[in-house]
């Protein structure tokens, strides 16, 4: 046979369709050569096969596909991105799961397993790579598909199992034998360049990894405990796009006070929340928000999450001795307009934030606390005099990061007035209440959620907060006279969100408990 190219006028195709191939195809097509000339093949007939290109001029790569297959091709154009994607999606994990590698791994010997290995392009192309080896690209290539933050890999008596944390909440993915412990562990710690032998103390270390042509930066935290040892691998994704300050889910309100607020030439804001509350997201979005070629913006992180042109950014190092407040200490020799401070940690830190933002510099920062009004408590435990407090802040602001209901699974239905009441809410002044939740569906993993957004409690300090800070008063009292001055409590912006089909109740609970 003789395959040919069938002219058809070419359609173009925004989204490739899911793929028929017949298996028999399936193992003739070499994923390397799909990804290096941008081809997808997506359908198959008697007719033949259809092919998504990207590049209508150079048609020798599809000629030589369609002699591999021994079948007629008909191309269609599509883009290298709507290409790449599908290509990852469906031939990176086509042939393989974490499943079935657990299963191919039944025979394996494991004494010699932990070998320094030389390192892949793409985690996805290490096909003749040894099994343990293959199973653990797969399991880091599930998380990033299924947009997971950390993976755990947690050992037991009897078993061990691996989880992953998505949207904040962590789910049950694998199971694998607990045999296969030590081999995976040693890996890790290779690719983490940690310590194999030393198995009775914690280790943390750092992996630079692509996969799915996504470059990700994984932090790695080895504890030993009763069973072995306990491994989280938190994953950045070094592509992430940072969120502009219109998008991190601030009402119209909030969003002017904020936006104002951080166009202020000195003073000090704060974000409160408890750790996983997206406090840096919201940071980087304000930062990303004012930066400008005639401000001098310097950051002090640990670590840093994200990079942003124009912005100098510096590393904690405990090691070296350069902490929070040694940081800051020079930071504020380098002239800087603006300071971002990755946490304020203790009375040393917080003294020089203060006579920074004092000293005309704009200082951002973050506190581990329930409230808005806490944070003013926390630093007069810390040490700070409440004159400082009073007359370097400008405003603070709670969050907390509740899942978005999916979309494609989104159904509505009517509260009862004791849901209404839950979230604080008179059943008789709100009209027509409609509430959703998702029911579950394949493209959210059958949660009901895809994606998270932040519930806001946002408190300006105007004169009469800052007359309750110079008297010392508890923090109950300030968040009463910050509501009576217009300000939305956090289940309150919860509530406004249920209401327009955003999140659900559940949600919202779970993050507002007291």
């Amino acid at each position: 046979m003789n395959p040919e190219i069938k002219n058809i006028g070419m359609p173009i195709l925004k989204e490739i369709p899911e793929p028929q191939l017949s298996n028999e195809t399936l193992e003739r097509i070499p994923r390397a050569y799909l990804k290096r000339f941008f081809l997808f093949p997506f359908f198959e007939d008697d007719n033949g096969v259809r092919v998504a290109i990207s590049d209508p001029v150079n048609m020798a790569p599809l000629n030589d596909l369609g002699k591999l297959l021994l079948k007629p091709v008909e191309p269609c154009m599509a883009s290298e991105e709507e290409i790449n994607r599908c290509i990852n999606l469906y031939f990176g994990s086509a042939t393989d799961t974490a499943e079935r590698v657990i299963d191919d791994l039944s025979g394996e010997e494991f004494e010699n397993i932990a070998e320094e290995l030389e390192e892949v392009q793409d985690l996805l192309d290490a096909e003749t790579e040894a099994p343990i080896i293959k199973l653990i690209n797969l399991i880091l290539y599930q998380a990033v598909e299924s947009r997971a933050s950390d993976i755990h890999i947690e050992p037991y008596e009897k078993d061990m199992l691996v989880r992953y944390r998505i949207d904040g909440v962590l789910y049950e993915r694998l199971q694998p034998p607990k045999k296969f412990q030590s081999a995976l562990i040693s890996r890790i710690k290779i690719m983490a360049n940690l310590n194999i032998a030393e198995k009775r103390l914690p280790q943390d270390g750092r992996i630079k990894i692509k996969i799915a042509n996504k470059e990700v930066d994984i932090r790695v935290s080895i504890i030993p405990t009763a069973f072995g040892e306990r491994v989280v691998l938190r994953l950045l994704d070094k592509n992430a796009t940072i969120f502009d300050l219109e998008d991190i889910g601030l009402v119209e309100q909030n969003y002017k006070f904020f936006s104002r607020m951080i166009r202020k030439s000195h003073g000090i804001i704060l974000v409160t929340g408890p750790t996983g509350s997206g406090k840096s997201t919201s940071l980087y979005a304000a930062l990303n928000k004012i930066n400008s070629p005639d401000k001098n913006i310097l950051t002090i992180e640990d670590p840093i999450e994200y990079q942003i042109k124009g912005i100098g950014q510096i590393q904690v190092n405990p090691k070296i001795d350069l902490t929070f407040a040694r940081g800051l200490r020079s930071i504020l020799r380098q002239d800087p307009d603006v300071i971002m401070i990755g946490e304020i940690r203790d009375l040393e830190t917080a003294e020089i934030a203060i006579q920074a933002s004092l000293t005309g510099h704009l200082v951002f920062s973050t506190l581990h606390t329930n409230d808005s009004a806490g944070a003013i408590t926390r630093l007069t435990d810390m040490g700070i005099e409440p004159f400082l407090v009073s007359s370097s802040i400008l405003g603070i602001m709670a969050q907390r990061l509740v899942r978005v209901i999916c979309p494609a699974c989104k159904v509505s239905y009517r509260p009862t007035r004791a849901e209404l009441e839950e979230l604080g809410l008179d059943p008789d002044r709100v009209k027509n209440p409609m509430f959703s939740h998702g029911k579950g569906c394949e493209k959210c993993f059958e949660t009901g959620y895809h994606g998270r957004t932040g519930i806001y409690e946002l408190m300006v300090a105007n004169d009469n907060i800052n007359k309750l800070i110079l008297q010392n008063v508890d923090s109950n009292q300030i968040k009463v006279a910050a509501i009576q001055n217009g300000m939305r409590a956090l289940r309150e912006d919860g509530a406004q969100k249920i209401l327009q089909g955003i999140t659900t109740i559940e949600e919202v609970l779970r993050v507002t408990q007291e």
